[in-house]
């Protein structure tokens, strides 16, 4: 089985992906935005665009995907925003039509529940954790939105799109935690996650080493 986890840039994606790899044994993540960036980079800056836009990119992970779908001997998990309706069917679509099982889903949020975990990720969240939730409270709350401006410019783009039926199944998140989401999508596959017996404390600070190590720089 696979699990396409869709949803804007900020909505929850990798932090859902991760919740269910750690509490399903023997699944794996299989993250299709990896030969996206290393394909961006193999061009000039110049001619650096959305790498969803390649060709190679659509196909190459339908490649790999099936590949895995095929070999590995547990779920799959691949977390990744597709708003492009013919690049949709080149992905899901085809992995469909080469017969696997390919549960969908997006993540939603309102606009400002958006913006807010786009604030939160990396190294700003990490501080506030170790010093204090008051630590940066006179800070500018907008430096965490400056790092995330192209996530930002894409974010009205990538509501209005992924609320369309053909984006389904929907999973609204801005009352949610993680872990929340992510039995709600193990209940809608028909998948069953071992308990969530972390606390707290843990659980914010595994979250933000998960932030922190998809942090893009280019």
């Amino acid at each position: 089985m696979l699990l396409w986890i869709n949803g804007p840039f900020g909505g929850g994606k990798t932090q859902t992906a991760h919740e269910i790899q750690r509490r399903l044994p023997g699944s794996v993540i299989c993250d299709p935005e990896h030969p996206g960036f290393g394909l961006r980079r193999m061009l000039p800056a110049e001619l650096r665009a959305d790498f969803q836009d390649l060709t190679s990119w659509r196909q190459g992970v339908v490649e790999v995907l099936d590949l895995a779908l095929a070999k590995h001997d547990g779920v799959v998990i691949a977390p990744m925003t597709v708003t492009n309706s013919d690049y949709f069917a080149q992905t899901v679509g085809r992995l469909r039509e080469l017969g696997h099982d390919v549960r969908h889903f997006t993540l939603l949020a309102e606009r400002e529940t958006v913006l807010k975990r786009l604030r939160e990720r990396g190294f700003g969240h990490l501080a506030r954790i170790v010093v204090g939730k008051n630590a940066d409270k006179n800070a500018d709350k907008n430096a965490g939105l400056r790092r995330e401006s192209w996530a930002v410019q894409q974010l009205d783009h990538c509501l209005e799109r992924l609320s369309e039926p053909e984006f389904a199944e929907h999973l609204w998140t801005d009352h949610s935690t993680v872990p929340k989401t992510a039995d709600r999508i193990a209940v809608l596959a028909g998948l069953k996650l071992r308990p969530n017996n972390e606390g707290a404390l843990r659980t914010r600070l595994r979250q933000v080493r998960v932030g922190i190590r998809h942090i893009r720089f280019d």
